[in-house]
């Protein structure tokens, strides 16, 4: 990828800042950890303000819950793959061969440090232009259905198709015991569709799976109805 191309929008001034934004640590230094953690601060930042800006009658947890799953990590890697950021991630030997290019932690952490570099390259309104145009879609849908929690809306959505619940399953936990990261697979069977999420609780990693099954159940139904009116 050049500085002449734009990940997430934005075309770079600063080549070198865009290769160090890809560079994941596995492939040495500089990398993008700092960047990351830069850029986390930035999208929960300006994700809030969006979401305080569209939702006025929101209340501070309906807000809260909102914008963790906007900005979760199984969020941020569909986002990430959206704009096929994998093929461009620079990854150390051992994380190439077992595809890290595809894992959602990784995904999502070159987002974070995609948006801080677009900070750092052309200044706050510029990343805050960005992060409105990648999340205004998003912040669509969330008004489209309210501001109830993922999980609710997915449950409330097929109960008034008359639906099975969506049926949800712990595939694994990692890290350590203060920062365990849990992955879940949310299944909608009726619709023989299934996604997977990730969180710092179960709770969480639930919530991130259900959000990105929503849209997607959403259009299912959709089509059906079309079809059977057809």
């Amino acid at each position: 990828m050049t500085n002449s191309e734009a990940p997430l929008g934005h075309c770079y001034s600063d080549a070198g800042l865009l290769k160090q934004a890809l560079t994941h640590r596995s492939a040495g230094r500089p990398n993008n950890e700092r960047l990351e953690f830069l850029g986390d601060a930035l999208l929960n930042l300006l994700v809030a303000e969006f979401i305080y800006e569209c939702f006025p009658k929101a209340s501070e947890g309906e807000m809260t819950r909102l914008r963790a799953a906007l900005v979760s990590g199984a969020a941020l890697a569909q986002l990430a793959r959206e704009f096929d950021l994998g093929e461009h991630v620079l990854l150390g030997p051992g994380e190439l061969k077992s595809g890290g290019f595809r894992r959602d932690s990784i995904l999502a952490d070159t987002v974070e440090a995609l948006i801080a570099a677009i900070y750092l390259d052309a200044g706050w309104e510029a990343c805050r232009s960005h992060v409105r145009n990648i999340f205004a879609e998003r912040i669509t849908s969330a008004q489209n259905m309210g501001t109830k929690d993922p999980k609710t809306s997915l449950q409330e959505l097929l109960q008034a198709n008359g639906l099975p619940l969506p049926e949800y399953e712990l595939i694994s936990t990692s890290g350590d015991d203060h920062s365990k990261t849990f992955e879940v697979s949310c299944a909608v069977e009726s619709l023989a569709m299934r996604d997977s999420g990730s969180g710092t609780s179960r709770r969480a990693a639930e919530q991130s799976a259900a959000v990105l099954l929503l849209e997607p159940v959403r259009n299912m139904i959709a089509m059906r109805k079309k079809d059977r009116k057809s």
